[in-house]
């Protein structure tokens, strides 16, 4: 066995196969991945073997088109059969929430290049014969859809891999993973040990065990998961005979999947009563058996099933299938490098490793040998989850994700299970005062405050939901007289040290401000892709505190360990700070109502020190609302004593507490931009705007600055504007398409209704060339084309007198 290797893939299943065929098609030969039994041991082997290009996720579903196009490559490389049947396959939608989210998916698939369609009973019955279409309104169709041979594709992976350099060695079993002073690590197996430069974990079942070794807790957990196999069935066989084979059908509200299987049907559930399995840790001696057949807990979704399939219902049980995989507490899988640790790499909680292997393989490879991936990964980015994650969070959510493997997902949806987990100071005032509560990173956030006899829980839709009014009541409390909310879904940091300015100056593509002043800036990543949006305020020449997005904090964190410096200190005080913020013209008023110190003066992107009430705080002069505002920051210990103090001096001017609902309202007033949807991994500077707050004649070599410059030489070829939507019930979201001349040519990033204006708002993506003012298009919302304008001037304050006055 090799003694030293760059990689050590742990774990021979589909996606360590995947990662490790990917590093060597990327130029790394020095690879090697290591088994503790045979490729596919754990839940590879026993997987049903389907694929499918849905994903609520855009880069997501993108990444399984990769995937599932990959397979034939493997095939043409390797002379090996990965038994593919590009069959096609439904989706079912029985009632009209199910089929707005399929309306929705199939207009996101337009500028992706999938060649889905929206298909109505009768041609579900022509497609898909054995499904009794009673009650179905329609389905979503994907030519792309199929299955395949989960042994031989993976066998496949492994034999491309090996023809690019790299080594497998089975039935060698990982007892540890220690790492070196310089980074490196040492896999100690039952063989021998292995010197790496990198680690990755693809351990799949036993993923939670491997991340031990290593000091790391991976927040998945196995499900039992059960699938039949039925005798010869009549009506398929009737298909062979005639040289076809039957689709795939997805039955959301049966909770199945349903293909064919030789002359029969395969069938799976995501049944309800479900259970987690290998709670405490999987055996190590597991591996090619199954869990005892349990025909109970999936009783009534056989009922179901037969309804929807009779064909079912006088066939025999050929086989049963039985067995465990692995769910992160949102579904989808922890890919990247882990937070905290040099050259450790996680791959685990791929539950669709067949419809996802293939993409999260590349997207991995193309971080560890490029820096970064092609596309925002932020769906399975490992850093999604921070150090908050515990096994009593992470159980209930798995447990949860699985049961609603099929249901639909709503844009605005809130998910109950393990809630509320982490809260600030602020919750029992807020949840007496009507909060609707919504989380972000494990934090509960208000979305918005419901009076009277209004419901307490926001309706899942496609649609304009039972927020509306409350929104709008929000939205004129703060562009009439002042409004106030939390700061606490601000990430936040601070850096310290003689090098600090240095450090940010190189970290930062902007200009750094000088004491008591506050700068806008993009972060960029080496390729002048955005992976930060931030506020730095200078507190003095040796120390400055960072705002972001609350949600990205162990994403930042990662960035700003991988590029520390000498001298410098960065901490994360995300949960060490907290405040409020205050909008609106009466916001100035409530302020010089609460303190002795000096505010009335604050220009526009000033700070300073303040004592608010009987608390210290930090006072800057800026409002994500567009609106004269202060964020105002204290120790958490005393934000219910600055609370008492804002809120009583705010009374005489009409203050109102606000939710993020109105937040995301207000902003589209002045046309601003949010984390991961304008501003993400996916889109550069000059695309979105953000170049203008790139310092270019600072005398740095910033991160990213030789593509920024690229960019600003060359232009780019998209440009984000806005539109005016002519929409009607369903405001655009995200990832509409965008049509120009009969044609579509752009997307959304985000939009929503400004309840400012009454106007339906868009932001989008669309070609350079087009983005001039009036430009006519239309905007495909919900399978309805809804005319669009494009518009420049901002809605509320164009020329910023009130913001900046």
């Amino acid at each position: 066995m090799k003694t030293t290797t760059r990689v050590a893939v742990i774990g021979g299943g589909v996606v360590g196969a995947s990662v490790l065929y990917h590093l060597t098609k990327l130029g790394w030969s020095d690879v090697m991945l290591i088994e503790r039994s045979e490729l596919t041991s754990g839940s590879t082997w026993h997987a049903a073997g389907g694929f499918h290009t849905l994903n609520g996720d855009t880069n997501m579903a993108a990444l399984q088109g990769y995937t599932i196009k990959l397979y034939k490559e493997l095939e043409e490389i390797t002379g090996m059969s990965c038994g593919l049947h590009h069959v096609g396959g439904v989706t079912l939608a029985d009632n009209q929430d199910r089929m707005d989210m399929l309306l929705a998916e199939r207009a996101k698939h337009r500028y992706m290049g999938l060649e889905t369609q929206i298909v109505g009973p009768e041609e579900i019955k022509k497609i898909a014969p054995v499904t009794n279409t009673d009650g179905i309104i329609g389905a979503l169709y994907d030519p792309l859809d199929g299955h395949l041979d989960p042994s031989g594709t993976t066998h496949a992976y492994a034999k491309a891999a090996r023809l690019g350099g790299a080594t497998i060695e089975t039935h060698c079993k990982v007892i540890e993973t220690t790492p070196r002073p310089d980074g490196t690590w040492d896999v100690v197996t039952d063989k021998g040990t292995v010197h790496a430069e990198h680690v990755v974990n693809a351990a799949g079942l036993w993923a939670r065990e491997v991340g031990a070794m290593a000091g790391v807790y991976v927040p998945i957990y196995p499900m039992e998961h059960q699938y039949l196999v039925t005798e010869e069935i009549p009506e398929i066989a009737e298909i062979v005979a005639s040289g076809g084979e039957h689709p795939h059908v997805m039955d959301p509200a049966g909770e199945s999947y349903l293909r064919q299987e030789g002359k029969g049907l395969c069938i799976g559930f995501y049944e309800q009563p479900c259970r987690a399995w290998a709670v405490d840790g999987t055996p190590w001696e597991f591996g090619h058996e199954l869990l005892p057949d349990d025909f109970d807990k999936i009783e009534d979704s056989i009922d179901f099933a037969y309804r929807r399939f009779p064909a079912l219902e006088k066939a025999g049980v050929k086989s049963v299938i039985h067995g465990p995989f692995t769910f992160a507490p949102d579904g989808n899988p922890l890919v990247g490098p882990v937070p905290g640790l040099r050259n450790y790499w996680s791959a685990c909680g791929v539950m669709a490793g067949f419809s996802q292997g293939g993409g999260v393989g590349l997207m991995l490879a193309q971080w560890m040998v490029e820096g970064e991936c092609e596309r925002d990964v932020t769906a399975m980015d490992v850093a999604r989850y921070g150090d908050w994650i515990t096994p009593g969070y992470t159980l209930p959510k798995v447990i949860e994700n699985y049961q609603k493997r099929f249901s639909v997902a709503y844009p605005n949806e809130e998910l109950p299970a393990a809630r509320p987990f982490r809260q600030t100071p602020m919750y029992d005032i807020f949840d007496e005062m009507g909060a609707v509560w919504g989380h972000q990173f494990g934090l509960e956030v208000v979305n918005y405050f419901a009076t009277g006899d209004e419901p307490r829980y926001e309706t899942p839709s496609f649609r304009r939901s039972n927020a509306w009014e409350a929104t709008k009541r929000e939205v004129e409390a703060v562009r009439g007289g002042v409004g106030i909310n939390e700061v606490h879904n601000f990430g936040k940091y601070l850096v310290t040290g003689a090098k600090a300015r240095d450090w940010l100056d190189r970290i930062m593509a902007g200009r750094i401000p000088q004491p008591g002043r506050i700068s806008l800036t993009p972060m960029l990543s080496e390729k002048g892709r955005l992976i930060g949006d931030f506020t730095v305020s200078c507190l003095n020449d040796e120390t400055f505190q960072l705002t972001a997005s609350y949600g990205a904090q162990a994403y930042h964190m990662r960035w700003f360990q991988r590029n520390e410096a000498k001298d410098v200190r960065v901490e994360n005080i995300s949960d060490r700070l907290n405040g409020f913020q205050i909008a609106g013209p009466k916001a100035r008023d409530v302020l010089i109502a609460c303190t002795r110190d000096n505010v009335a003066d604050m220009k526009f992107m000033d700070i300073r020190p303040a004592t608010i009430g009987m608390v210290d705080c930090l006072v800057q002069r800026v409002s994500y609302t567009g609106d004269l505002g202060y964020e105002i920051y204290c120790d958490p210990m005393a934000q219910r004593a600055l609370w008492s103090s804002l809120w009583q001096a705010g009374q005489e001017h009409g203050m109102h507490p606000f939710g993020m609902r109105a937040m995301m309202s207000l902003r589209l007033d002045r046309f601003f931009g949010s984390w991961l949807n304008e501003f993400s991994p996916d889109y550069t500077p000059g695309e979105t705007g953000m170049d203008r707050f790139i310092s270019f004649k600072k005398n740095t070599d910033f991160i990213g600055r030789a593509a920024a410059e690229k960019e600003r030489a060359e232009g780019s070829a998209r440009q984000l504007v806005s539109f005016e939507v002519a929409a009607k019930d369903a405001d655009p979201h995200g990832y509409e398409p965008v049509w120009i001349d009969g044609s579509v040519q752009g997307f959304v990033t985000s939009g929503g209704y400004s309840h400012h204006t009454g106007k339906s708002i868009a932001l989008a993506l669309i070609p350079r060339e087009r983005a001039k003012e009036g430009l006519q298009a239309e905007i495909e919302i919900l399978g309805e084309m809804c005319s669009a304008t494009l518009i420049t001037a901002p809605l509320f304050d164009p020329d910023g007198t009130r913001m900046r006055g």
